[in-house]
């Protein structure tokens, strides 16, 4: 069923939001996806196909979108936001799952598949990635993993090439040139260093779960979650510092600006960091709703989206960098 378009999406839950170009998209509640023109001073919302809720979106270009959420649904754009199409729903990435379980004849995988199945769409996807147009990676709940080497015209399932005999739900992926890190529920950290052939399970001095990590140019990995723990670690994933935080309230998002990062928190408030530094700093914003994600609009301002819709930032975060 089609998102219901209405005046008051303005004010919709909001879970993510990026940049197409001059474009920002944000998604969330009801298949909800708005779009803005101006830096986030107006807004208005596409057409959607579908009504599920909308975890994460990202853009490979100013053009190439995809969105993913509850249901397993992949959603692709190929002209900025303004349209979507359905790629992806649970139905088919299990049938896909399956079909690999069988392939391989790994049994107690084909049990796995089955049930996942019979559940039906009931699964949600939680985190995409996309390195160009045609190579993406998008993860979620149970494990779920699918891979595409065409923009999503065909998928393929990953779950079996990760060591998660638990199925930990999977909540963020980042990448970078060959190197892939996936992070998730009870400190689920994997890591593959040839584009995703073969990954590992690797140790991190924290058991709560990660709910968000990014790769920096000089390939240095944050990744932060429950609690507010932010950890770093310089080796690609071999060991890792913590980095000290003054609120221990669980991270939702890190965003990369330049050389700074800032960090979403779920009580809706911002810590800016830089990547080399063992100490994160609270960011003062006037009161409002509480901010699920952030990005920077191309006139430099920064947008955040959360429990009440899009709102721009102070530009007290500008001074901070």
């Amino acid at each position: 069923m089609p998102s219901l378009v209405s005046n008051q999406s303005i004010h919709a839950v909001l879970l993510d939001v990026k940049r197409a170009g001059n474009r920002l998209v944000a998604v969330g509640e009801r298949g909800i996806v708005l779009l803005s023109d101006d830096d986030g001073k107006s807004w208005r919302q596409a057409a959607v196909p579908v009504s599920a809720t909308l975890t994460a979106v990202t853009f490979a270009n100013p053009r190439q979108g995809w969105a993913v959420g509850h249901g397993a649904v992949v959603l692709h754009s190929d002209d900025g936001g303004e349209n979507w199409r359905l790629q992806l729903d649970g139905n088919r990435a299990a049938a896909l799952e399956l079909a690999a379980a069988e392939t391989e004849k790994d049994d107690a995988r084909i049990a796995t598949a089955k049930r996942l199945k019979t559940d039906g769409a009931d699964k949600p996807l939680l985190a995409v990635n996309f390195t160009d147009d045609r190579h993406g990676l998008v993860t979620g709940a149970y494990g779920l993993a699918m891979y595409t080497e065409d923009g999503g015209a065909t998928w393929s399932s990953w779950i079996g090439r990760l060591p998660n005999p638990r199925a930990l739900h999977i909540y963020t992926v980042a990448q970078m040139g060959t190197q892939i890190y996936l992070a998730g529920e009870q400190g689920l950290f994997l890591r593959s260093l040839d584009g995703g052939k073969h990954f590992d399970a690797l140790h991190t001095p924290y058991e709560g779960s990660y709910f968000s990590l990014t790769v920096l140019p000089d390939g240095v990995v944050m990744v932060a979650g429950l609690r507010g723990k932010v950890l770093r670690s310089t080796d690609r994933g071999e060991s890792f510092q913590t980095i000290e935080n003054p609120l221990p309230i669980s991270i939702n998002e890190i965003h990369q600006n330049g050389t700074n990062l800032l960090l979403v928190n779920q009580a809706g408030g911002l810590l800016q960091v830089t990547h080399d530094s063992q100490q994160l700093t609270p960011i003062t914003l006037p009161p409002g709703p509480p901010l699920n994600a952030v990005t920077q609009a191309a006139d430099g301002t920064f947008v955040g989206v959360g429990f009440a819709g899009p709102m721009r930032l102070t530009s007290s975060i500008n001074a901070a960098e």
